[in-house]
């Protein structure tokens, strides 16, 4: 995968998932070797034919070593989504966030307008997308597991974390079950209407989809709240 996490990142983000967690700097090029075959084979083929014994066939590979950290290709696809996720998050907090929150205190950095943190992040996912085209086929294609996805769609981590420190911390809204639910139908909605949008025939007919989902979003949102 090109602009990768670092390898501890990465094996920390799949250890979850592991049988057992790498102690030695070969262990940790191993499991960055894996991640990376089973990535690249992402961007060449249907997911459903990116197996453990194709991975394990890749240069450098094996059978034993791919199952000498994952129990199954579902463990290799879910620590590949989660260092997506973290990758991700990084990136708008640094891009996206710290900018804005820096040039002034609560909504005067957004003009009055909360939304404007949300259309940018839209656009950031956006872009993190376009470059990585094998998290686009494990996320549009709804193949992360429903134990991972739990995790990482939970208020303490991923988009919604982010949304949810946004709310919180600088629009003073209280955390309330009301909220999380909030956030998690926005996330679940978004994502879906985001993976349509990469359905249309063209460019231009995916960012006016884009553009009405970030509509949609802000005033489920924010409108009237």
């Amino acid at each position: 995968m090109s602009n990768q996490p670092s390898i501890d990142s990465l094996v920390g983000a799949a250890i979850a998932a592991n049988r057992r967690q790498p102690a030695q700097d070969r262990s940790l090029r191993t499991v960055a070797r894996i991640l990376d075959a089973a990535s690249s084979l992402l961007t060449q083929m249907p997911l459903e034919d990116v197996t453990t014994r194709r991975i394990a066939s890749e240069p450098g590979l094996s059978v034993g070593a791919v199952y000498r950290f994952f129990p199954d290709g579902q463990s290799i696809i879910d620590a590949i989504a989660v260092g997506h996720v973290l990758q991700f998050r990084s990136m708008v907090d640094k891009d996206v966030m710290r900018p804005l929150l820096q040039q002034r205190q609560h909504l005067s950095a957004f003009g009055g307008d909360p939304s404007v943190v949300l259309d940018r992040m839209i656009d950031a996912y956006v872009l993190y997308l376009d470059a990585h085209p094998d998290f686009r086929t494990i996320s549009f294609g709804r193949h992360i597991s429903a134990a991972t996805k739990a995790r990482q769609a939970s208020p303490r981590t991923g988009l919604p974390a982010m949304l949810t420190t946004f709310m919180v911390e600088r629009l003073r809204f209280r955390f309330t079950p009301e909220l999380e639910l909030t956030l998690n139908v926005a996330s679940e909605g978004g994502e879906r209407l985001i993976a349509y949008a990469y359905e249309q025939p063209t460019r231009e007919e995916r960012d006016v989809v884009i553009g009405e989902t970030k509509k949609m979003l802000a005033g489920y949102l924010f409108s009237g709240k």
